[in-house]
């Protein structure tokens, strides 16, 4: 009995509608990357284990695809690391490579690599897919691609207001009126952190804080709790917890919350100036929201941070992020480049786009013409028509077979082709050619030396 075919859990297949959608997407976001100056780069499906693992948290190494070492990588294994069944110790032993987490760890071992190619600041976009070990469910997935932009070798904050810039760009063209950027800054989650004194502890604190959508308040406190974060550091942190607000009473509670932090002032400084600037530039169909509770579990993140969310109404995770992370190469030997990058989420992006129903209707449209087939004779000559059409940049197509024309009438119309043409025993004999205009049935004779005419009325 043949084996019924699957994939794994957390993967797709995509259709030839789906692709042509997801491309869609793709030009709309490659198009506003190279607008912004960005050129593209590509880096490999796997790293060395040595450079993803340690990168991500404790939870992102975790969600790690490792691959095991080809051979018998067995046998390298020592009776008393095999016997104990402990996967940490056994791990580097089996397996030395690891399918990318993300986009920006690779993209830092490519600077250092490459850094005398490199003319700094240096703007990368990168569209390519990743992987996570994650539990699948709507919008998430195991593969999924990931488009990012950074820049490396600069501190400067007009950076961040460009790519907020670039994120507003990008979901104007694509329609996606009223996806919110947030914003916060991880010096300002340091800053409460020290104030509440649970500074020694910020990434389980920061960990915990980025949950609160998730778990919801009392979840964010148990976690803390569970962390070794006091009741006491619990309670200072309180107005985290509260009702936002608008940007302006967002800073003026921050401002008096770390009076006393010398890093949260700062960070404050820089949310301020971004605010600031984006307020007066303005933005197109985006918005900007300042949210304290923002953390983004990743440890590289050291400046500003960003998270998108889906217009009003839509339920959806987060369909894009990213910040600024003033020394990332610096885990490869190259000390002090600061960059600041977004991730768009392709994936979720073409669900909102979906559910929104703001696919353009001709975004999956694959042929514009498509020649029947009347016979041998008809065939030949229909072939050159067609030829002649995709010299043009038409895109066409010949029926292959000499089948009833019922069924490639059918054929046509699930392919969804605006025009078909019929080139049969008479038209042969007069050279010329019928198009049937499928939306309305209209139906009009060419020369066959009149191609230029017909292709004249699908400007």
């Amino acid at each position: 009995m043949a084996q019924k075919p699957s994939i794994p859990k957390g993967t797709r297949d995509f259709t030839p509608s789906e692709i042509a959608k997801r491309n869609y997407i793709f030009d709309t976001i490659k198009k506003n990357f190279q607008t912004y100056g960005f050129q593209p780069i590509e880096t490999p499906s796997f790293e060395n284990s040595e450079t993803l693992l340690g990168k991500y948290g404790e939870e992102g190494d975790r969600l790690i695809f490792k691959i095991l070492n080809s051979g018998d990588f067995i046998s390298k294994v020592d009776d008393v690391t095999y016997s104990s069944k402990n996967s940490t110790s056994i791990a580097p032993k089996i397996t030395e490579k690891a399918l990318r987490y993300d986009l920006t760890v690779p993209f830092a071992r490519y600077v250092v690599m490459h850094q005398n190619e490199l003319d700094f600041p240096f703007k990368r976009y990168q569209i390519q897919p990743v992987w996570r070990a994650d539990r699948p469910q709507k919008g998430r997935f195991r593969e999924f691609f990931q488009c990012d932009a950074d820049v490396v070798g600069s501190d400067s904050l007009l950076q961040e207001v460009e790519l907020i810039q670039l994120y507003d760009g990008v979901f104007s063209d694509l329609k996606l009126e009223g996806a919110t950027i947030k914003m916060n800054n991880r010096k300002i989650l340091a800053g409460i952190a020290e104030v509440i004194g649970a500074k020694h502890l910020l990434i389980d604190f920061t960990v915990a804080l980025d949950k609160l959508d998730k778990i919801g308040e009392d979840g964010v406190k148990k976690e803390m709790l569970a962390k070794g974060i006091s009741e006491e550091a619990i309670e200072k942190a309180a107005p985290l917890f509260e009702p936002q607000g608008s940007n302006v009473d967002q800073l003026n509670r921050l401002d008096n919350l770390l009076k006393d932090s010398e890093e949260g002032q700062k960070g404050l400084e820089e949310l301020r100036f971004i605010m600031e600037t984006i307020s007066t530039l303005g933005l197109q169909s985006a918005k900007l929201a300042i949210d304290v509770t923002l953390a983004r579990g990743l440890n590289y993140y050291t400046g500003a941070i960003f998270e998108v969310s889906a217009p009003e109404g839509v339920a959806m995770g987060s369909i894009g992020g990213g910040g600024r992370y003033d020394d990332l190469t610096g885990i490869f030997g190259l000390k002090d480049v600061s960059g600041v990058g977004i991730s768009f989420g392709l994936d979720r992006i073409y669900l909102v786009l979906e559910e929104l129903n703001l696919f353009p209707e001709a975004v999956d449209k694959s042929l514009d013409v498509l020649c029947l087939n009347f016979g041998a004779k008809e065939a030949l000559v229909s072939l050159k028509l067609v030829t002649e059409l995709r010299k043009r940049g038409v895109m066409s197509d010949l029926y292959p077979s000499d089948v009833k024309i019922q069924k490639q009438f059918k054929y046509a119309n699930n392919r969804k082709v605006p025009y078909v043409i019929l080139l049969g025993a008479e038209e042969l004999e007069n050279n010329s050619f019928v198009v049937k205009y499928m939306e309305s049935g209209d139906q009009i004779t060419y020369a066959l030396s009149e191609v230029d005419k017909f292709v004249a009325t699908l400007a």
